[in-house]
Parts: C-alpha cells; structure tokens; sequence
C-alpha cells in the first residue's frame, strides 16, 4: 500500500485490494460538508478501480479536485489509450469528474452505465462518446489475465435510489469484489484502505447509513436480496472510505438488520425528487433525514428514473407524499412520471411541497392548487426557497421532516405511552433531575432544548453526559467533535426560559428571539443570560440507548453566575414520556 504523497489536504493512495485488481483511493483529508447539509469529521476518499483482464476496465474515476494528480497517477498504472471500458457507477460528481479528462486521452472509450446514467452523461460531457447500457443481469466479459489466469467478467446489478437513480453495483466473477459504489460506504480518511480495524470506523459507518443509505432501506434490502444470489463476496469495493474486506458479514449484517428495523411498519412517506435539478437532491435528503430521526419510515423517490410501475406503487402506498415544485419545461420521460405520481395520489394522505429553486419551477402555489383539487391534506406549510440554500435552509427542511414524522408516529407513540406497567412507569417517573438548557450552532445553524437527564460521567476530564431525543432538532448538531453549551436553569428565575424553550417552534424558527443571551461567552452555543451556570462543552462519544442518544461530551469552560443559587430541578409522575 503506497501513497503518492504524505498526508495533506488532497493526497493519492493505491495498493492491489484483489487478484489482477488494484485501488486507487483520492484522500480527501480536510472535506468537513458532504451534500452541504451532513458534517464530516474524518474527512473522505473518492475511489476508483482497475481490473486487468484480457481486456482492461476503469470503475469509476475521481473528483475534478484531483485532476492534476489522478491523471498522472493513472498514466504511471496504464495507458489511458489501452483501457477498454470505463464502468460509471453513477454520474454524482465525486465518482464522475475525470470521465471528461479521460475521453480527451481515450475517444474510443466504452462507458458501461445505467440508461439514467447515459443519459447524465449526455447532458454533462457535451460530446459523443460509444455506451452500452446495462441493467441487472447485464454482463461484460473482460477475458482471462494472461499472466494469473483469472477470468474476468462482470455482472451488473440495478440498485436506483442508493443513492442516486442511476446506480449500478458490479461483480467480478473472477476476483469475487463487489463494486457498490455509494453503498456500504464511510466517509473516513486515513492511509488504512481497508477495514482493518473496525471499531475504528462503525461510528462513521453508522452515520453515514442513516444519513445516505436509510431513507431508502426498502431499496438497501432489495439490493442485499440481489447480492445474497451472488457467488461469495470477498471484498466490497465501495466509493468512498475503506474497502471492506476483513469484516464483510458484520457490515452486510448491519446494513440488514438497520434496514429492517426501518422498513418493519408498512407506514411511511414517500419523499420525491427529481435528480440532477435544482437543488432537489439534497433538499429532498435533508427532509428524509428528519422524518427518519422520528423512526418513522421514509422511502426517497427520485420522479426522473423510477420505473413508473414502481412509482404507482410507492406513491400510492405511501401514507405521506413529500414533492417538489417540477420543471415547467420538463422533458417527455419527466413529465410522465409526474403525471403518474399526481395520478396515483389518494385524498387519505399527507402531502406537503418544497421549492426544488430549479431556476424553471412551476410556481409553488400553482402546485398547491393542484394538490387541494385533489382534496390531499397539507403535512406541513410550503417549503419557500427565495435564494441559493444554505445552511439555514436545510435545517428548516430537517425541521419539518421531523414534525411531519411526529405527526405520522403519534398514534403509535401514544400506544407506546399506554404500554407501561402502571407500577413500574410511576415508579420511573420519581427519578428526577435539574432544569437545563441545551444550545448549539454551527455554520449558519443554531439550536436549543430543554434537558432534564443530565449527569456528571468524570472527574478527568471532566465530563458530562446528556440524554437526547432522536426526533430533537439539535441532535444534528450534536455529532462527535460539535461544541455545544449546557445552561444550568436557576431555582428562583426558571419559569420564564422554560416556557420559551418547551414551546413548539416551526421549522426553521429562530430559538433565541427575545431571550437575552451574553454574545461569545462560550464557543459551539448561546449563554442565558438568566441562566445560573453554564458549561461549555464538546462531544466525545455518542452511544444508541433505545429512542435516545446519550452523548458524552469533555466540560471546557463554565462560570457560575450567583455562587449562592440552587439548580432548579424537575419531578415528574410518570415515566413513559415528557
């Protein structure tokens, strides 16, 4: 395993990962954004693949960011000239930013891609280029190696919406790798290509299922289904972070059993988009990522390059209907599809729209004219995007994924808080704990919640540990590495601030209006100015605990504002729910 250069902001790395089959891994070290609206701590890697039969394939290129280093890099491993096939597993621009540069060193390429795909490209390249289109079963011969006497050949496999409607996965017979591109992938940089160690990077793993990969777990299990029919599985060669190799069962594993747990109700909301326009993308994300955090089932829908069959059947099963505002140019095979969605829409659902900011949509109101006609019922207020979406934006849209989620789980919630043993939830419930304030910001985003499980967890260093709710708006800003501010409410001077803070806010509101707060008294959150005490704190750990997380965070600062007050504190009688 070599790298073409130590570790910096942008490095290259490659090593042979199987037979006649090597890796080439762009680091990126310093990437903290991924889809603009999920913050990377470790950074990421953009990987490619060579497979040398009798004939040679690329999988995949590489961000356009490493164009000054991937080109020659690639140029020492082979001739560009001599490679055969270029495999495009998806045309998202971190996998296909050098497919350009290659067609300039190679015309005679042939890109194997989905029809989706093709069709991407066609729109990107703005050159001819030769293509086959490829779906499940599909397959590519590469021929025997001459020098190991592998055969080589490929076998496709179909997985839209993982995470983009044109993604194929591919099998090499011969070297027993998976190639899964977004799937089964980490955002995770270091010069370790393979899963060596992997305690190391689960929490990575983890989150990066439940951001990318679990708004579509139907389509995870789907995609598992078509793997298990596979010969064995050595390596999986995934498109971002460590090759997994060492721990296949454990991965493959997880990835089912979250899924599951995901898809068990047959309730869920259907969040469409429409790939590669406007801002659809992640904003759609963004909203599916909220709903999620309610554990309410969601299912992303892409309106370009579902097959129109299986778009009767999601939308219509769906008990909630997430869309965004279309082209009003849009093409023969668009407009279609967004006939048969609006066709397959049933007054029993939810349905709510966000301003895709295309630059060409239809009017939002006009939209919503069209829903009422077709007597739906609103889930939440439009989405009205008046500018380029930043952060802001996509916490409102996080926000309001999460209340329609809510809204969805309620009947099941309130089964659930009818479900205790009358002894045991009254006897929880004396458990009982201080009055706090939460607060957090980051990068345009701030955040704020009442807390009452709170506790000290060490003395050096000093820390503490928080109980929060999956559904809670400030989870997201409570990641490994987030600062954030722990108010300690006041016995005699509580009342005010809780009220304010329990109050329900609608997604995107500012939590702060009218509440004094001392400016740069802490970094990562806001100081009450009417708190008693406050810390100041950062995220060590996070560990799953039924409905909640239970963040661990190192105490870096705190000042006490009346030395003689009591921490207000908090009795409840039951202990089923807030």
């Amino acid at each position: 395993m070599r790298p073409s250069s130590a570790p910096g902001r942008l490095s290259l790395q490659q090593f042979a990962m199987a037979e006649d089959s090597l890796a080439i891994r762009s680091l990126d070290w310093n990437r903290d954004r991924f889809d603009i609206e999920f913050g990377l701590r470790n950074g990421t890697t953009y990987n490619s693949f060579l497979i040398r039969g009798e004939r040679t394939a690329l999988v995949d290129t590489s961000h356009a960011k490493f164009r000054d280093s991937w080109i020659p890099t690639l140029q020492d491993l082979v001739d560009p000239a001599r490679i055969d096939v270029l495999v495009v597993s998806h045309t998202e621009p971190d996998h296909s930013g050098l497919i350009g540069d290659l067609l300039e060193l190679n015309p005679d390429l042939e890109i194997f891609a989905s029809r989706v795909a093709i069709q991407f490209l066609k729109d990107l390249l703005h050159r001819p280029f030769r293509s086959q289109a490829v779906k499940s079963g599909s397959r590519l011969d590469l021929g025997i190696n001459p020098e190991s006497g592998i055969h080589h050949q490929l076998e496709f496999i179909s997985a839209p919406n993982l995470h983009w409607p044109d993604t194929i996965f591919s099998f090499d017979h011969g070297a027993g790798v998976l190639y899964t591109c977004d799937a089964f992938g980490l955002h995770f940089c270091s010069e370790e290509g393979l899963d060596s160690d992997p305690e190391a990077i689960a929490p990575d793993f983890r989150f990066y299922y439940d951001c990318l990969m679990g708004p579509n777990s139907r389509s995870v299990l789907q995609a598992i289904k078509r793997m298990e029919a596979l010969p064995a599985v050595k390596t999986i060669a995934t498109g971002h972070g460590p090759l997994l190799q060492h721990h296949l069962a454990r991965w493959v594993e997880d990835y089912r059993s979250w899924s599951q747990q995901r898809s068990r109700s047959q309730a869920y909301a259907a969040v469409c988009g429409i790939s590669g326009y406007g801002f659809c993308d992640p904003l759609s994300r963004a909203v599916a990522h909220g709903i999620g955090k309610t554990s309410a089932q969601v299912q992303l829908v892409d309106l370009r390059g579902t097959d129109p069959h299986e778009l009767t059947a999601l939308i219509g099963e769906a008990q909630a209907v997430v869309l965004p505002t279309p082209p009003t140019a849009a093409d023969g095979d668009l407009q279609q599809n967004i006939g048969t969605m609006l066709a397959a829409l049933h007054s029993k659902q939810l349905v709510a729209i966000y301003e895709a900011y295309g630059g060409d949509d239809e009017p939002i109101d006009t939209l919503a004219a069209k829903l009422r006609q077709l007597g739906t019922r609103p889930a939440f207020a439009p989405l009205r995007i008046r500018e380029t979406p930043a952060e802001a934006v996509y916490q409102r849209c996080e926000e309001a994924g999460t209340d329609l989620g809510q809204l969805l789980m309620r009947d099941k919630t309130m089964r659930a808080m009818k479900s205790l043993d009358a002894s045991l939830d009254k006897a929880l419930g004396r458990i009982s704990g201080g009055l706090y304030v939460v607060t957090a910001a980051q990068e345009g985003r701030s955040s704020a919640m009442v807390a009452s499980w709170v506790a000290q967890a060490s003395f050096s260093p000093p820390g503490i540990t928080i109980a929060v709710a999956r559904d809670r708006a400030i989870e997201a800003l409570l990641q490994v590495g987030d600062r954030f501010v722990l108010n300690i409410l006041s016995q005699d001077n509580h009342q005010q601030l809780l009220r304010h803070f329990l109050k329900r806010f609608s997604p995107g509101a500012d939590r702060f209006a009218g509440v004094q707060v001392l400016p740069k008294a802490a970094p990562g959150g806001a100081v009450l100015a009417d708190a008693l005490a406050f810390l100041g704190c950062c995220v060590r750990q996070r560990l799953e605990a039924g409905d909640h997380w239970i963040i661990y965070a190192e105490v870096e600062s705190g000042r006490v504002a009346d030395q003689q007050g009591q921490t207000a504190v908090h009795h409840r009688k039951v202990g089923n729910h807030y």
